[in-house]
């Protein structure tokens, strides 16, 4: 877990990041699926930043517990889409950057905050872990296991015929996914979502200063 103590300010943190960060990175993956010709995402209503729309409640547990999570996936059609299965990446890779771009702009206002009063105030400690689990989460779901968009992008590059192999291991992603926070906690240091949030945690550094 990346906030061992949890005080107000950082649950609220946690709080806002996972609605800001999970409600941009769902919203661009609909929103490039439409762009490129899958309007059911737009017909489901997912082509919106109300948050309602986008929060999985098992993700958002995961996320206040520890420090990462997902949003309601969004059900594109590759074969809608202009580029078929390659468009698939495209998609996946939109809601990492979504994080990313968030990170950046709540850098910025973190930034602002250092130079205009103190680093270490409410206000910016709030933004910083903002930008800790928005970076985060864009980490996390680049890892290629399923169903995070790590694993959707690389089957897009896939020859056909092995990404169909690949696929019907997609049913034991998420006993992976628990199998590496467990091993995080009883080995701290040994998981690579441990090595995960170390770099998401420098990367945070470098766009804040902090």
């Amino acid at each position: 877990m990346i906030f061992v103590q949890q005080d107000f300010v950082t649950l609220l943190g946690i709080v806002v990041a996972l609605v800001v960060g999970i409600t941009c990175h769902e919203f661009s993956h609909a929103l490039v699926a439409d762009f490129l010709g899958d309007h059911r995402p737009r017909a489901m209503g997912r082509v919106s930043l109300n948050p309602v729309r986008h929060i999985d409640p098992l993700g958002a547990i995961f996320f206040i517990a520890a420090g990462f999570g997902w949003g309601r996936p969004v059900a594109v059609n590759a074969a809608a889409m202009r580029g078929g299965r390659r468009s698939m990446a495209w998609v996946a890779a939109a809601g990492p950057i979504a994080n990313i771009v968030v990170a950046v702009l709540f850098a910025v206002v973190y930034r602002v905050l250092a130079l205009t009063g103190e680093p270490s105030s409410d206000p910016a400690r709030l933004v910083l872990v903002i930008v800790v689990l928005n970076v985060t989460l864009a980490f996390f779901n680049l890892l290629p296991i399923p169903p995070l968009d790590g694993y959707n992008f690389a089957m897009a590059f896939l020859p056909f015929r092995i990404a169909l192999q690949v696929q019907q291991l997609a049913q034991y992603g998420l006993l992976l996914l628990l199998g590496l926070v467990l091993l995080s906690r009883l080995s701290p240091g040994a998981s690579p979502l441990d090595w995960l949030f170390a770099g998401a945690a420098g990367l945070a550094g470098v766009l804040t200063g902090a």
